[in-house]
């Protein structure tokens, strides 16, 4: 791609999206477009296509989405499903309707079955029941990547979906009614090691296992993807079923280490790494969520791209990072 192609960034604010726009412009693209909330209501069809009109972007990354933990997952399941509905329709939408060539879409590892086969391959999708409290969040995504490759496959374009794992990093959101476990865990034991508090309790068992990616190792290969993948590097020649039909699906990329912890090790090097000195009580009354969800990223390694960090350095640099940005407590 040009480095003077114009790329819209949507969600460029949020933790994915600001990591990637810096590393496009690290890769020396500067024109760069971004657009607040304030400032573009991506749920406002007739302000979307009024965006798309003036600034007539040739590539677009769609990392803006409503996003949450299990809590907020469960309790506001119509927002979860209609909002992110809304963005794709819309983002995306209207890419194609001004004729974008090349998108980028960022879903998540929860489209999966919760019974999924581990490691979790991009077509075991659809094979069976998701995971309760998040489905709606799920269903969303998985309808974004169908469209992503409906298009593609009707209209030539290449809109590559991208499914990252847990995601932490620089930016993260550690407000407890909305954050994801890692930012959550990290807040729950510095405000305890500030209190003087001698126990720090967290949600569940601490046995389901979960995959980590720093979220500047997210954004690097996000881009690697939109500079270096088309649709055709996605799916392998695909079979002809008994109708005669060529069956192309699953093209979307799982995005993550390969690696999986469970929660309660997670928890312990939390601890460590902030310098708590009390004990953790598990609150079994509430739910684990999914038992694992660890990806395949077998896709991910053929198309050129590895992660670079590893847990125990993201942990230590992100607790760094909050004792340097109080405001995002």
């Amino acid at each position: 791609m040009n480095k003077n192609a114009k790329i819209y960034v949507a969600g460029h604010r949020g933790l994915v999206g600001s990591a990637i726009w810096n590393n496009l412009i690290a890769r020396g693209f500067t024109n760069l477009v971004g657009r607040t909330h304030a400032e573009l209501d991506l749920m406002d069809g007739a302000a979307v296509k009024a965006f798309f009109d003036s600034e007539r972007p040739d590539a677009v990354v769609l990392a803006a989405a409503h996003v949450g933990g299990i809590m907020a997952n469960l309790h506001d399941r119509a927002d979860f499903i209609f909002q992110n509905l809304q963005i794709q329709q819309n983002v995306i939408g209207e890419a194609w309707r001004h004729g974008v060539q090349r998108l980028l879409f960022l879903g998540s590892t929860c489209i999966y079955p919760r019974e999924a086969p581990q490691p979790m391959r991009e077509d075991c999708l659809l094979t069976s029941p998701l995971e309760y409290t998040n489905e709606p969040y799920a269903i969303a995504k998985i309808a974004g990547l169908k469209l992503c490759e409906s298009l593609n496959l009707q209209y030539g374009t290449n809109y590559i979906a991208v499914m990252p794992t847990n995601l932490y990093g620089p930016g993260d959101n550690f407000d407890l009614e909305k954050s994801h476990v890692l930012p959550a865990m990290i807040r729950k034991f510095h405000d305890a090691k500030v209190s003087g508090a001698d126990h720090v309790t967290l949600w569940g068992t601490g046995n389901p296992l979960r995959e980590f990616l720093w979220s500047e190792d997210m954004a690097d290969a996000s881009v690697h993807v939109l500079l270096n993948v088309d649709f055709k590097d996605t799916y392998n020649d695909a079979a002809v079923n008994a109708d005669g039909i060529r069956e192309i699906r699953n093209c979307h990329i799982n995005v993550g280490t390969g690696i999986e912890h469970t929660i309660r090790e997670v928890a312990e090097k939390v601890k460590a790494a902030v310098g708590f000195q009390g004990t953790i009580v598990w609150d079994t009354t509430k739910p684990d969520g999914t038992p694992r969800k660890l990806t395949d990223v077998t896709k991910l390694h053929q198309l050129g791209w590895h992660h670079t960090v590893e847990l125990d350095e993201g942990i230590q640099r992100l607790y760094q990072w909050f004792l340097e940005h109080p405001e995002h407590r």
